[in-house]
C-alpha cells in the first residue's frame, strides 16, 4: 500500500540531503486542478479530495511525470489505473487517521520537545532560513508548521507501536531464530583507531608504537581515535555480522586473525588501525543459547521482541479498522491525474488481448490472466514507491549513524 504523504515521509528523513545545494525548486503546480470536496470519512473525520490530489500530483512531480502521456504510460507500465492509485492513497490517509484516533483512545501522545528536537536536527543542516524554506518547498511542505505536523504524525506512530507489549522471547524461540538467522561461516569482532584523512603520519606513528609494544591498542584508541563513539570502549565496534562496515574496513578485517593488527587502512572517514578481538564459528546445529555470543543472543532477542510487538499492534489495528465507520466517495469530475487508460496499453497487455480474441474460452482465460497480471504489477508499483521512501530514510539513518562510529558504512 502506498504510504500516506509518501513523498513527505521520505523527506522527513532525507530532507537534509535532498536540497542542501540549493538547487532550483522542483515543485509542480500541485494546487492546479483542485476540485474541493470530501474523498472519504473515517469515523466522521473528513479526508479532503484536495489532499489526495496534492499527494498524487507530488508523486508526478517527484518522478517527472507531469506530461499526460508520460503519466499514462507510467501507470500502464505499473499495471495501475488512476482510480486504483486514488484508492490506495485514500486508504493510506484512512490508516493515518485511524492511528491518530487509536492513539488518542490509548492515551498515547508526543511531547513537543521531541518534535522540536527532530526539526532542529534537520534544520541545522541549512545555513539560512531561506535555504531551509526552499528545502521544505522542494519536499512538498507548505511551511515549517506543515513539516512539524508530519514529524508529529511519524513520532505518534512510533509511540503508538511502542504502547503494545508482548511476552519476552523464550530461549527456545531464540534458538529457533538463530538457526535461520545465522547464514555465515564466521563472525569477527573488532576494534579500531580512527585518524583524520590528513593525519596519516600520526596514524603510522601510533601503529609503530602498537607493534613495538610501547602502547596497547585500547589505550591508543582512547588517546588518539577520532571515533568518539568507540574510543572509550577501547575502539570496540562489535561484530561484523551484527552491523555494517565500509568495504575497506571489512576487507581488512576479513584478513585478520584474532589478536592481529592491520596495517593502515584508508576509507572515506580517514585512516584506520584495526585489530580482530574475537571470532565466532557457528556450530553445525544450534541447540542452546549458550552456544552463541551474548551479543548475538541480545540482538536476536531484540529482533523477536520487535516482531512480537509488531504482531500485537497489527492485530489490534486490523480489528480497530474493521470496526471503524469508513465511507469512500466516488471521484469527482476534473481530477488532474485522471487519464483514459485505454490509450496506454503496454505490449504485454496488448498480447494478452490479442490472444484472448481467438475463442470465447480463451478470452475468458486471457481476461483472468490480465486481471491477475495487473494486480501483481499494481503491488509492484506500491512496493516500488515504498522502497523509494525507505531508501531515503535509510540514507539519512546511515548518515546519522556514521557519526557515532566511523567504521560503519555511510
Amino acid at each position: 500500500m502506498i504510504t500516506a504523504r509518501f513523498i513527505k515521509v521520505a523527506c522527513v528523513a532525507g530532507l537534509a540531503a535532498a536540497c542542501v545545494c540549493g538547487s532550483a525548486a522542483c515543485s509542480s503546480s500541485t494546487t492546479s486542478g483542485l476540485t474541493g470536496g470530501v474523498a472519504a470519512t473515517v469515523n466522521g473525520v473528513e479526508i479532503s479530495e484536495d489532499e489526495v490530489t496534492t499527494t498524487i500530483q507530488n508523486l508526478r512531480t517527484s518522478y517527472g511525470l507531469e506530461d499526460q502521456d508520460t503519466w499514462g504510460n507510467y501507470l500502464a507500465q505499473m499495471g495501475m489505473t488512476p482510480e486504483e492509485l486514488r484508492t490506495n492513497v485514500i486508504e493510506s490517509f484512512e490508516d493515518e487517521e485511524l492511528q491518530k484516533q487509536g492513539a488518542e483512545e490509548r492515551g498515547v501522545t508526543v511531547d513537543q520537545a521531541d518534535i522540536d528536537a527532530v526539526v532542529e536536527q534537520i534544520k541545522a543542516n541549512y545555513d539560512s532560513e531561506d535555504k531551509w524554506n526552499q528545502a521544505l518547498e522542494q519536499a512538498g511542505f507548505a511551511d515549517e508548521a506543515d513539516y512539524r505536523e508530519n514529524v508529529n504524525d511519524g513520532l505518534l506512530r512510533e509511540a503508538l507501536l511502542e504502547s503494545f507489549t508482548a511476552e519476552d522471547p523464550t530461549d527456545e524461540e531464540i534458538v529457533e531464530y538463530a538457526s535461520t538467522a545465522i547464514t555465515f561461516d564466521v563472525a569477527k569482532r573488532s576494534s579500531h583507531i580512527l585518524f583524520d584523512p590528513n593525519d596519516q603520519e600520526t596514524a603510522q606513528s601510533v601503529l609503530d608504537q602498537i607493534n613495538a609494544g610501547e602502547i596497547d591498542f585500547a589505550t591508543a584508541a582512547q588517546e588518539y581515535s577520532t571515533d568518539t563513539g568507540s574510543a572509550q570502549d577501547g575502539g570496540d565496534v562489535g561484530w561484523d555480522q551484527l552491523t555494517t562496515f565500509v568495504d575497506e574496513y571489512q576487507t581488512a578485517l576479513d584478513g585478520l586473525s584474532v589478536g592481529q593488527v592491520s596495517e593502515l587502512v584508508e576509507s572515506d572517514y580517514g585512516w584506520h588501525i584495526i585489530t580482530c578481538t574475537d571470532e565466532f564459528v557457528p556450530p553445525d546445529e544450534i541447540t542452546s543459547i549458550d552456544q552463541l555470543p551474548q551479543e548475538f543472543v541480545d540482538s536476536y532477542r531484540d529482533s523477536l521482541s520487535q516482531e512480537k510487538q509488531q504482531e500485537a499492534y497489527q492485530t489490534w489495528f486490523e480489528e480497530y479498522k474493521e470496526s471503524a465507520d469508513i465511507v469512500v466517495n466516488d471521484p469527482p469530475e476534473g481530477l488532474p491525474y485522471m487519464v483514459d487508460m485505454s490509450q496506454y496499453q503496454t505490449e504485454d497487455t496488448s498480447e494478452d488481448a490479442t490472444e484472448g480474441e481467438s475463442t470465447d474460452e480463451s478470452a475468458g482465460s486471457a481476461e483472468g490472466d490480465a486481471t491477475a497480471d495487473a494486480s501483481a504489477e499494481g503491488e509492484s508499483a506500491e512496493d516500488s514507491t515504498a522502497d523509494a521512501s525507505a531508501s531515503s530514510e535509510g540514507e539519512s539513518t546511515d548518515a546519522e549513524t556514521s557519526g557515532e562510529s566511523s567504521a560503519e558504512a555511510a
